[in-house]
């Protein structure tokens, strides 16, 4: 389903189609945000959302003053969900100062609406390294009180704690389950306002959460799920390789290594790379017909100078390449002691690993397969979020005896 007019404001404009479930904005909303922006560029596409973040947001204070507070709590929401579609095109460092602004106001809308909850929902931090990262503890719909198994949401390149409560959270605690969500490095907060660029140890990172779980009193510590989509498919599988104390992975979807596709890139321009060579290597003429492709195709742009230059800190396209080659789950894998579930989307070009991922596992595992013919053929099933949650779901609860 096409909305907007351009290509890369229709993939990211679409978003919160994935989310009407859940309780983002309506579909007649996100059309009229397509309608406002129409042959405009991206500063158009990011007032037209902002706009309809504030007026979401003014409309929630005004029925809150009288009393509603069922309403404001979702029109709050809703205005969290308008704010975070509106600046992925402004990614790039330095920050662009319209992206800051959009995303305070979008934790702002999100804080607001989720206190006004039953139970009431406040921002959490968890410690970090000498840092600490945002977080929320979702309780399992009707049973916050009671001690319940805990589904942790990993974050992907591109997606803020936000996105994971709607494509996530909001089905698992519907499903009885506990849901924490958080940022971690070189997502969301940790990247936007304090520069954490991402890194591949995430196992690392995953620790740190699962001793945070734990210390919850209403968390089983021993049916503790951790589950990732985009990235998040990667990074939720390279944690699962050292933390011994998840009892479920699923990964949205398997995802081997970041660097896969750029050495495929380099091969086909003549690049010569042994096996066990780094990219980092390569000649610079090679590097630079890279570089010069990239930048003449606007969603390589984005995707590789803009978001991962920025998200990964690095200073240039060697340095890139260098630092993604981090990314991956060779000499790792058969660590994974729990079991796994796979996610396949028949379009979704990231998913071109998962079977390779899956023959490597040497634990539990199972794939599910999404098509289009039944509206969940691309990326992360965004179009069809429900079916994936039911799915997921459905593999959880048999693996972790939900009850």
């Amino acid at each position: 389903m096409k909305l907007f007019k351009d290509e890369l404001h229709d993939d990211f404009g679409t978003w919160p189609l994935a989310y009407i479930r859940y309780g983002g904005p309506d579909f007649g909303e996100i059309a009229a945000v397509a309608e406002a922006v129409g042959e405009g560029d991206d500063s158009a596409f990011h007032a037209a959302w902002v706009a309809t973040g504030d007026r979401l947001a003014a409309e929630a204070q005004d029925v809150l003053a009288k009393g509603h507070r069922s309403s404001a709590r979702e029109l709050f929401l809703q205005a969290s969900a308008a704010y975070a579609a509106s600046y992925h095109l402004l990614f790039g460092a330095p920050v662009d100062p319209r992206l800051l602004s959009a995303f305070r106001r979008q934790i702002d809308a999100f804080d607001k609406g989720l206190a006004l909850g039953e139970p009431p929902v406040l921002p959490l931090r968890i410690p970090f390294e000498g840092r600490s990262l945002p977080a929320y503890f979702i309780p399992a719909a009707g049973r916050a009180d009671k001690v319940r198994p805990l589904v942790i949401q990993v974050d992907g390149y591109d997606a803020t704690v936000t996105d994971l409560y709607f494509a996530s959270a909001v089905a698992a605690s519907q499903r009885g389950y506990h849901c924490l969500i958080f940022d971690g490095p070189g997502q969301g907060e940790m990247l936007y306002e304090h520069g954490l660029p991402l890194r591949p140890d995430w196992e690392t990172v995953v620790r740190a959460v699962v001793d945070f779980a734990v210390s919850l009193p209403t968390v089983d510590p021993s049916r503790i799920a951790l589950s990732g989509a985009s990235l998040g498919g990667y990074l939720a599988l390279r944690a699962a390789t050292g933390e011994p104390r998840l009892a479920a992975c699923i990964a949205d979807p398997g995802l081997w290594s970041v660097a896969g596709a750029a050495r495929v890139f380099a091969s086909h321009l003549g690049a010569d790379l042994a096996a066990d060579a780094s990219l980092s290597t390569l000649d610079q003429g090679i590097l630079d017909r890279m570089f010069a492709i990239i930048q003449a195709d606007r969603g390589l742009r984005w995707k590789i100078v803009q978001r991962g230059f920025w998200a990964n800190g690095a200073s240039d396209l060697r340095d890139y390449l260098r630092l993604i080659e981090g990314f991956t789950l060779e000499g790792r894998i058969e660590q994974i002691q729990c079991p796994v579930l796979l996610t396949h989307a028949e379009n979704d070009a990231l998913a071109s690993d998962t079977q390779a991922v899956f023959d490597a596992l040497r634990c539990a595992k199972k794939i599910i397969r999404f098509t289009a013919a039944e509206g969940a053929g691309d990326h992360c099933e965004m179009q069809n979020r429900s079916v994936l949650n039911r799915r997921v779901f459905d593999w959880l609860d048999s693996v972790i005896s939900l009850s």
